[in-house]
């Protein structure tokens, strides 16, 4: 008690304000109910396992800790397992969480020598117990960066619902025996909210459904609400409702009263039918959830270094997938394991570790490839003897937290616990890794992503020019026309068309997708296009160029998009249902772009100077938009301001840019260079949004630029201006010059194999489910968030990102 008195001043009471780690080591993945417990800094509140405790007081002199301990307790087998009321994988509330019962005990640890003092005690100073007091009963700053709210899409409530309509025909509905009123359907049966008419649903394409019945009342009569007979229990909020003037699922806050009304007690009836959504998750999801996942199959679990799973936080599974990929590379795990001990990470580290990227990288690369972490769940504790030899087994795996909130730090999107786009976070991620080795080039494991994409543009002159940009991915168009089973689509497709009932019996997984080879994906990216508006420096006039694209340096690692989401009608987002066959091993040698050839003459520089420089570099106003903005009194200097910020796209657009300048300092300046090369502020979600439609970075800039910034806008200009979209921004660049540092990139033989998969499953990167396939110690291996398994059947033709490793030449 004398040595803990002789150090108080080194303990601190924290504030509110503090934030207080106690689940977890801020440098390995260690608990409270890892062996030793984990001990708890009383002066900086950070958190350290017991085989890292020791590095905090040499590097800080701290030496009172609050040790925090907790053992299982056994729970009762007849304990009911709990409804999940949380939409989340992993949290509590959620689904998959199974609570155990552990019992916690505290102590007051005084180092180096590993003094033990029992809390509570009234022996315990009172400064103490006021700390520990404090520490105990603060939230965590490891569930703060949880606490975000986790409930299903709320329903909207119909504008129809109150004032709703209701006519008495003296139709009293029973309680079962239910039959459509225009054919002899008894099952997806619609009850009309306004007459009390029973009609069948919509038909499916294969037959199955309904025959349209309940729709075409609708149309005839316009009584806009209907309930799904079947879905209709005491809990009335889970009854499908559905509203045709919204076409969507509603809620009805006065169901009950407009049930009544056709002598419905729904106290006492049964769920019989599922609900439109659980029918539309069924049939849209199921293979692929099974296929991607490897269900049903007895799949072996994988444990040791190298093999650990990463625990779900809440829709995390795009981080995980990725980061496992990204580890199982060379290049980040030479970096953040083999080249980099936890010691000199921490000791290097900032004062508190917890936000410093290369702290927690480095501690997520040990956390994965060490193998500490890498055992099985129900083993851990009470039976390290045992082999796991079924599909069930499951290891504990490591929450990514920490690691989540530095690389995520004030990231509008990935900040968040929404699921994501795991190509969007894949970007992010080399993009921080790169900016924290800024000066340190030589170190950066991002670069062995990085290559060159060299733009050819020939035009009618037959002078050239060439456009250079470092890029990460090949993001690649899925040709459709390039099938190669387009027979059987086609009988398949005519199946469908006929609604014959063999169509009807098709499941999910009997159903003819189209298969593109990989090798058509490759050949669109490389492929001449036509580039329209070409500002020609030889011609010193706007013409029609052809581009072809290549690559100038082959990365040490390939990474290929497949661009599985597109815009349907009305700008929806729709994901292509096809398979791409992937070969294990691609040569894309032929896609070497080498410059400038012999012979080749480029197109003259623009005249620097005078407005000769802002035709060829930049838009020029189009006159005929001027001339409407001055006929209407504006200032004729602004209309062609207004004309040239918005990329000449009309006469609205225009008149928006100039009410909206009209106060800018330097709206009568002189139109300079800088005005026509200035790029306006844009959000950069709404830029990873548009990318993630299938567009490109550089049209989805364009089109914003074009549109205020707003994303609607901008889908909807990218579809009327198919042209200006496909147009390159950079027109009279004829230099080989580039702003892109070649030197230092990895480059070779144009020979790779596939060495990993990150499959999705679901109808946008923003919900659904990740999961990652990796080739290593010579098998493929499933990553399902905090399962690792020998898999049996990768998805090969299902990937939404596809890793390649190059071959040695």
């Amino acid at each position: 008690m004398e040595l803990l008195r002789s150090n108080l001043s080194r303990v601190r009471i924290p504030e509110p304000t503090n934030r207080i780690y106690k689940q977890e080591c801020c440098i390995s993945f260690d608990t409270p109910r890892s062996e030793g417990g984990l001990f708890v800094d009383m002066s900086s509140f950070l958190a350290f396992g017991r085989e890292y405790v020791e590095w905090n007081y040499r590097k800080t002199g701290n030496p009172v800790y609050l040790n925090i301990k907790q053992t299982k307790q056994p729970n009762p087998e007849d304990r009911p397992l709990k409804k999940p009321t949380l939409l989340a994988i992993g949290l509590e509330g959620g689904f998959d969480y199974h609570e155990q019962d552990y019992e916690e005990t505290y102590s007051i640890v005084v180092l180096p020598d590993y003094v033990y003092l029992p809390f509570p005690s009234v022996e315990l100073p009172e400064k103490v117990r006021l700390a520990v007091d404090a520490i105990l009963m603060a939230e965590g700053a490891e569930r703060k960066e949880q606490v975000a709210s986790w409930v299903a899409d709320q329903k909207q409530v119909s504008s129809f619902a109150r004032n709703l309509q209701q006519i008495d025909n003296r139709v009293v509905v029973p309680p079962s025996g239910w039959k459509c009123a225009k054919c002899d359907k008894v099952d997806n049966l619609w009850l009309n909210l306004t007459d009390g008419m029973i009609l069948c649903g919509r038909k499916n394409w294969d037959g199955s459904g309904g025959n349209d019945h309940a729709i075409e009342h609708y149309k005839e009569t316009n009584y806009p609400l209907a309930v799904k007979l079947g879905t209709i229990t005491a809990d009335l909020s889970a009854a499908d409702v559905f509203s045709y003037p919204q076409d969507e699922s509603v809620e009805d806050p006065l169901l009950a009263q407009h049930l009544a009304f056709f002598g419905i007690d729904f106290s006492s009836l049964q769920k019989t039918e599922l609900t439109t959504a659980e029918r539309e998750l069924d049939q849209n999801t199921n293979f692929d959830w099974n296929r991607i996942q490897e269900s049903g199959q007895e799949v072996e679990p994988l444990f040791g270094p190298g093999y650990t799973g990463l625990v779900n936080l809440g829709n995390s599974c795009y981080l995980a997938s990725t980061m496992q990929v990204i580890f199982s590379t060379h290049s980040f795990r030479s970096r953040y394991y083999e080249n980099q001990s936890l010691k000199v990470a921490f000791d290097t580290a900032p004062a508190d570790p917890t936000v410093d990227l290369n702290t927690q990288l480095t501690k997520l690369g040990y956390g994965l490839l060490s193998g500490k972490y890498s055992v099985l769940a129900e083993q851990k504790e009470e039976c390290e003897n045992s082999t796991p030899t079924t599909a069930s087994a499951k290891q504990e795996g490591i929450p990514p937290r920490m690691f989540k909130a530095v690389i995520a730090a004030n990231h509008p999107e990935f900040s968040t616990m929404r699921q994501q786009d795991a190509l969007e976070f894949f970007l992010h991620f080399l993009d921080q890794v790169e900016r924290a080795h800024t000066g340190r080039p030589e170190q950066d494991p991002t670069r062995s992503f990085k290559f060159i994409i060299e733009e050819r543009l020939v035009c009618p002159s037959r002078k050239v020019a060439y456009n250079k940009r470092t890029d990460c991915i090949l993001s690649l168009n899925i040709p459709l026309h390039a099938a190669t089973n387009k027979e059987e689509m086609e009988a398949f497709n005519k199946l469908k068309a006929e609604g014959k009932e063999m169509a009807s019996s098709c499941s999910n997984s009997e159903a003819v997708r189209p298969r593109v080879p990989l090798e058509a994906c490759l050949a669109c990216f490389t492929a001449p296009e036509e580039v329209q508006d070409f500002y020609s420096t030889a011609l010193n006039s706007k013409t029609t160029a052809t581009k072809t694209t290549g690559l100038t340096t082959f990365p040490d690692y390939l990474v290929l998009h497949m661009r599985k989401f597109v815009m349907d009608v009305g700008w929806v987002p729709k994901k292509l249902d096809v398979y791409v066959d992937v070969p294990d091993i691609i040569d894309i040698s032929h896609m070497r772009s080498k410059g400038i050839q012999p012979g080749e003459e480029l197109l003259p520089e623009a005249v620097a100077g005078g407005e000769k420089v802002v035709e060829a570099n930049g838009p020029f106003a189009n006159e005929d938009i001027v001339a409407q903005l001055a006929s209407m009194g504006f200032n004729y200097l602004h209309c062609q301001k207004a004309a040239i910020s918005t990329s000449n796209v009309g006469v609205e657009e225009a008149m928006d840019w100039l009410l909206s300048h009209m106060d800018d300092p330097d709206i009568n300046d002189p139109i300079s260079q800088d005005i026509c090369n200035a790029e306006p502020a844009l959000d950069e979600g709404s830029v990873s949004m548009l990318i993630s439609f299938g567009f490109s970075e550089e049209v989805a800039r364009k089109a914003l630029k074009a549109s205020g910034g707003n994303i609607e806008n901008a889908t909807d200009w990218i579809f009327s201006n198919p042209d200006a979209a496909n147009a390159a921004d950079t027109n009279a660049s004829s230099s080989t010059e580039s702003r892109n540092d070649e030197s230092g990139l990895p480059d070779g033989g144009g020979k790779y194999k596939l060495m990993a998969i990150v499959s999705h499953i679901g109808t946008s990167t923003h919900c659904g489910h990740y999961v990652a396939h990796v080739y290593k110690d010579g098998k493929w291996v499933i990553f399902n968030d905090n399962k690792v398994g020998a898999s049996i059947d990768p998805p090969k033709d299902m990937g939404y990102l596809y890793f390649f490793e190059r071959l040695n030449s």
